[in-house]
C-alpha cells in the first residue's frame, strides 16, 4: 500500500511540476530587445553557372520575414535603433542553390530543393561581444514544376526565407 501511495505521490508530482517543460524563452532575463540589422545580399548570380535568375528585394523579404517571426515568437521586442537593443542580429545573404530531388521517367526535373543560405552573428551590446556566430545556415523549401502541386521558384524561396526566419528565432531564443 506505501507503494501505491509513493508511486502516486510520485506521478501527482511530476504532473503537476510538469516534467521540466516550459514554452518561456530560456533567454537569460535581462535580455529584452532585439536589433535586426539590414540583410546584406552578397549572393554572386553571375559566377553561379546553375543560377541565372535574381531575386529582387531577397534581402528586404527575408528581414522582413524575421522580424515577424520574432513579433510572433514574443521572446524579444524588436526595436528600431540598435541603441535601444540588448542584443543585434547581423545576416549575409551568401548563397542561394537549387538542387533537385525527384525526376520523371523521361529524366526531367519534376522537384527542387530551394536553398537560402546566410552567415549571420548575435552581438550582445551590454557584454559588448559576440554571443555566437554561425556561418552556413540555411532555409530551405521544395517545390514541384509540373503536376497538381506546381509551384513557382519565387513562391518556393519565399518558403524558404519563412524557413530561415523561423530558424534564426529557434537558434536566438533557444541558444542558451
Amino acid at each position: 500500500m506505501k507503494r501505491l501511495f509513493l508511486s502516486f505521490l510520485i506521478l501527482g508530482c511530476l504532473v503537476v511540476s510538469g516534467c521540466g517543460y516550459t514554452a518561456h524563452s530560456a533567454l537569460p532575463p535581462r535580455l529584452k530587445t532585439i536589433y535586426v540589422d539590414h540583410f546584406v545580399n552578397n549572393i554572386d548570380f553571375t559566377t553561379q553557372a546553375h543560377r541565372t535568375v535574381y531575386f529582387p528585394l531577397l534581402e528586404v523579404k527575408a528581414r522582413d520575414a524575421l522580424i515577424k517571426r520574432y513579433q510572433f515568437d514574443g521572446s524579444l521586442k524588436v526595436v528600431d535603433s540598435p541603441e535601444d537593443a540588448d542584443l543585434i542580429l547581423k545576416v549575409t545573404l551568401k548563397r542561394y542553390e537549387r538542387d533537385a530531388l525527384r525526376y520523371t521517367d523521361s529524366n526531367d526535373v519534376q522537384e527542387f530543393r530551394v536553398n537560402v543560405i546566410v552567415d549571420m552573428s548575435l552581438y550582445d551590446t551590454a557584454k559588448k561581444e559576440y554571443m555566437w556566430e554561425k556561418n552556413g545556415f540555411a532555409g530551405e523549401a521544395t517545390f514541384f514544376r509540373t503536376g497538381p502541386k506546381a509551384a513557382s521558384e519565387e513562391s518556393a524561396v519565399q518558403d524558404a526565407v519563412v524557413d530561415l526566419a523561423r530558424r534564426i528565432v529557434e537558434k536566438t531564443i533557444e541558444n542558451w
